[in-house]
């Protein structure tokens, strides 16, 4: 159930998103937050470092853990507007977040729900409530810009 908390976490996780193109890199953001705190927020940067771990969501995983003083970012709530990838769903479960919110689902690549679960399987040591489809249509239509514009190459 989406709640209005989610949606204004989600609201900032897409004005995060719209800012990744500016440096190249695919509109997706990712806030962090815990009781109504918001810790981290920050956009794709792979582009932008030339690092393949640069997800907006492995970024607020860091930042929140170094502003928290640890790991274990239990009762944290990450929204993101993208569902996570193998990488970033892992990062999440080992860093047992509580909650993981997504907009858009990733049927390429989404490890939480979509092609894979790793948020929910019982096989592994933590598992994250996920909430899905959170303002879904804005995300994807982010991506969905995004990627029309690389399609159509540079202006002549």
């Amino acid at each position: 159930m989406v709640v209005p908390a989610d949606t204004e976490l989600m609201r900032i996780a897409l004005d995060e998103a719209a800012l990744a193109p500016t440096h190249g890199d695919v509109p997706v953001g990712a806030v962090a937050a815990l009781g109504g705190r918001i810790l981290a927020r920050r956009h794709n940067e792979r582009e932008l470092r030339r690092d393949p771990t640069a997800h907006a969501e492995m970024l607020v995983l860091v930042e929140a853990a170094q502003l928290l003083g640890t790991w274990r970012l239990e009762g944290v709530t990450v929204a993101v507007t993208l569902e996570p990838c193998p990488m970033c769903a892992g990062a999440l479960v080992n860093g047992r977040v509580q909650r993981l919110l997504y907009g858009a689902a990733d049927p390429k690549a989404g490890a939480c729900g979509t092609l894979y679960d790793l948020c929910a399987d019982p096989r592994l040591n933590h598992e994250v409530a996920v909430t899905s489809g959170v303002l879904a249509e804005e995300a994807g239509g982010l991506l969905q810009e995004f990627f029309a514009a690389r399609r159509k190459g540079p202006a002549r």
